[in-house]
């Protein structure tokens, strides 16, 4: 009993398979020495490192400034703001590719079906002699055709894809953790602003009372209108700032409106002033930082999708096989087109090699190679970054905290000088215009120490987005 020729393709493209080999550099990261410590740790110990639990879910970070308000803006700007949601769609996408790519592991079969009329020319060879010049056509073709992966050029293009589809979706995580993070610092600067409000009212308040002290002086003939005057003109610049914070205000709003995915008009957030220091925030050691952050990760993943490219560059030198076979049934008769007798088939591998390309291929692997270096450039580029964003906060963290210090000192100065100038204004001893310049003094002071509560805070959620948020490199999908 003879063995079809298909068989023995088929067999021998399975035992071929056996001694598949992958050309090309396996991937090694790229090496990034990190420091043993950030260089602000030992200066406040509020930010002393403390070694994160970076296998676990550390759970929502803005969750510190103990807010709900905020807790409810960052759910709905994870599930509605739309720069989130393009992003996760270009994941979907590289998932989709590797998926593509993954296909091409596999035999391609096609079944068709035609069916043709036919008409053979009296006046040719081919027609016989009582045979019909026309007649009808019907044919079922199946065909199979398998280019096995000797090279490993289909293997080498998913991994480079599913390292593209992995850093596709660090680039997802970290566009989320950004949002997140410009949502928290508009939202804390917003409270800044309330904070600022809140004094202004006070002032506003505070200065009300002035300037009835110099209305009642000037009815007792101790003032003068000019007094009144310097008071009035004080007071209604004070209400002029509070109208002024309105404008920032609105625009914190709106954007904050369009952060959670909603229109501005009718979006509104009730005042509440920002209070106390910052939270603490461990920073962990440097080396950790390439484990947390999420855009280090996909230029890493890049550096990867890179590194593969050059093993399918390399591919192309050696020889293209392919495997194929076709069959099915012909017939001119439909009832019989099913017969023993109607079976047809082909089959065999066929195998090409390019012998002169003058260079094209030896062009392609170097192209691949200037690739990776490029990625690998950019991933070391991006880790230094990162290493500066943690110090630029850490920096002003501690800086601000000095800074908040002696503010505080001058703005209780401030108060008493302006306590005493008041008190001497009302026994006549001095003139409107020193009380005047003190309250102007103290409320310059008082309202750079409220911007510095507002930046202390802003400068911890700030290096919370250095340290990578709550992501760690655990939360990549799997190839």
């Amino acid at each position: 009993m003879s063995v079809p020729r298909y068989y023995i393709a088929a067999l021998l493209g399975s035992l071929a398979l056996g001694g598949c080999k992958t050309v090309g550099p396996n991937y090694k990261a790229p090496a990034m020495p990190a420091p043993p410590a950030f260089s602000d740790n030992g200066h406040n110990g509020a930010w002393a490192a403390a070694k994160p639990a970076d296998a676990a879910d550390r759970g929502a970070w803005w969750a510190v400034y103990q807010s709900a308000e905020l807790n409810g803006l960052e759910t709905r700007c994870t599930n509605a703001n739309q720069s989130i949601a393009a992003a996760l769609h270009a994941y979907e996408q590289a998932h989709d590719l590797v998926r593509e790519n993954h296909a091409s592991l596999y035999p391609t079969v096609a079944l068709g079906g035609a069916a043709s009329r036919n008409r053979v020319s009296a006046t040719t060879p081919l027609k016989s002699a009582g045979s019909e010049q026309s007649y009808w056509e019907f044919l079922i073709p199946l065909s199979i055709s398998w280019e096995p992966d000797f090279w490993g050029s289909v293997r080498r293009q998913i991994e480079s894809s599913s390292a593209n589809a992995q850093a596709s979706a660090a680039e997802l995580a970290s566009t989320r953790l950004s949002l997140q993070g410009l949502l928290a610092v508009t939202y804390l600067q917003l409270r800044g602003l309330d904070l600022q409000a809140q004094l202004l009212r006070n002032t506003i308040d505070a200065y009300t009372q002035t300037l009835q002290l110099t209305q009642a002086r000037l009815k007792g003939g101790l003032g003068t209108e000019s007094d009144m005057a310097q008071a009035e003109a004080q007071l209604e610049a004070s209400r002029a700032q509070l109208i002024d914070l309105g404008v920032e205000r609105a625009q914190y709003e709106h954007a904050i409106a369009v952060l959670v995915g909603e229109p501005a008009t009718n979006f509104h957030i009730a005042a509440q002033p920002l209070a106390g220091d910052p939270p603490s925030v461990p920073t962990g050691v440097p080396s950790e930082l390439l484990q947390r952050r999420p855009d280090i990760a996909a230029a890493e993943r890049r550096v990867a999708a890179a590194n593969a490219l050059i093993g399918v560059a390399q591919a192309a030198y050696y020889p293209n096989i392919t495997l194929g076979a076709t069959g099915g049934v012909e017939s001119t008769a439909i009832s019989q087109l099913f017969n023993s007798g109607s079976a047809m088939w082909s089959g065999g591998p066929v195998a090409s090699e390019v012998i002169y390309d003058a260079g094209r291929r030896r062009a392609q692997v170097d192209y691949a190679i200037a690739q990776r270096e490029q990625a690998t450039s950019l991933y070391r580029e991006q880790v230094l970054s990162a290493f500066r964003d943690v110090e630029d906060q850490l920096a002003a963290l501690r800086v601000l905290e000095q800074e908040a210090v002696v503010q505080q000192r001058a703005v209780d100065a401030a108060r008493r000088s302006t306590d005493l100038s008041l008190l001497r204004y009302r026994r006549g001893l001095t003139t409107y215009l020193d009380v005047l310049t003190n309250q102007t003094i103290q409320l310059t002071d008082e309202r750079a120490a409220a911007a510095l509560v507002a930046r202390r805070i802003v400068a911890s959620a700030q290096l919370q987005l250095a340290l990578g948020g709550n992501w760690n490199t655990t939360q990549l999908p799997s190839n």
